[in-house]
């Protein structure tokens, strides 16, 4: 956990796009949800019942990650890889803090361990985790789009833990393939404490191979899982918000004229 974090609000004059989001949380910090994940979506606050099996010096305290992650070259590595690690912009549930991203070794080993490094160099691995970063934090600005539509209750949303479902197509995903759609190379599920209430997300990486090496390459499809009847509403509400302000209809909410979202600053820093 990084010792400063974003807490940049969307703005614009529809709902969706608001210039005045709050910057506190309404609900008491003794209601909101404290508690705290790792990288590996395993539960490392005190809260949890299983963390109290483990010994107490395998998280450091300050930034909530292994005391020793895995920064030694792995076996049949040829050259060192940086094990700086940097600090994103994605406030971390259950913190004051913000995640940090994994370094390129630590990406490296990562890639190893699961089989899927084969054609990975090592030279490469700055290029990677660069583009992992960037994806990161563009997926968080799409996913305060989303919250934005709920500022009046909670202007602070948090990301409290993330799973990767590279081998589950979500409905959409396989909707859009059967009329001959791409299919996704990676999905991943967010969960975001939204002041107290945990509200998933699904998110599909898509790569243009057509695009390869511009920033039109990557795409993404960001929207809250239908996992309640608020979720569904969401999608409904976005979907009429940005048809109007795609043909630059007034917002059919305010009757304002449409607006750009700001978006917030993607920066990542280096830790320490």
């Amino acid at each position: 956990m990084g010792t400063s974090g974003s807490k940049n609000s969307p703005s614009a004059d529809c709902p969706v796009i608001n210039q005045d989001s709050g910057s506190s949380c309404p609900v008491p910090e003794s209601q909101r949800n404290t508690a705290v994940y790792n990288v590996y979506n395993q539960r490392i606050d005190s809260g949890n019942a299983t963390s109290t099996s483990r010994p107490q010096g395998d998280v450091d305290p300050r930034n909530n990650m292994p005391r020793e992650p895995n920064q030694q070259p792995c076996a049949g590595q040829r050259q060192l890889i940086s094990t700086s690690r940097l600090i994103s912009n994605i406030p971390k549930g259950g913190t004051q803090g913000t995640w940090v991203y994994p370094s390129p070794q630590m990406f490296y080993n990562a890639l190893k361990r699961k089989g899927k490094g084969s054609d990975v160099e090592e030279a490469d691995m700055d290029a990677v985790v660069h583009a992992h970063n960037t994806m990161n934090e563009l997926t968080w600005r799409r996913v305060l789009e989303w919250e934005a539509l709920h500022h009046d209750t909670c202007g602070d949303p948090k990301l409290l833990r993330f799973m990767g479902k590279p081998h589950d197509l979500s409905p959409m995903a396989r909707l859009m393939s059967w009329i001959g759609g791409p299919l996704p190379f990676d999905r991943h599920d967010w969960f975001v404490d939204r002041c107290g209430d945990e509200v998933r997300y699904v998110i599909d990486f898509y790569f243009d191979d057509d695009k390869a090496g511009t920033p039109e390459a990557f795409t993404l499809r960001v929207r809250p899982a239908v996992d309640s009847p608020t979720a569904a509403l969401d999608r409904v509400k976005m979907n009429i918000y940005t048809t109007f302000a795609k043909y630059g209809l007034p917002c059919p909410v305010t009757g304002h004229s449409s607006g750009q979202l700001k978006q917030p600053n993607a920066e990542v820093r280096t830790n320490g």
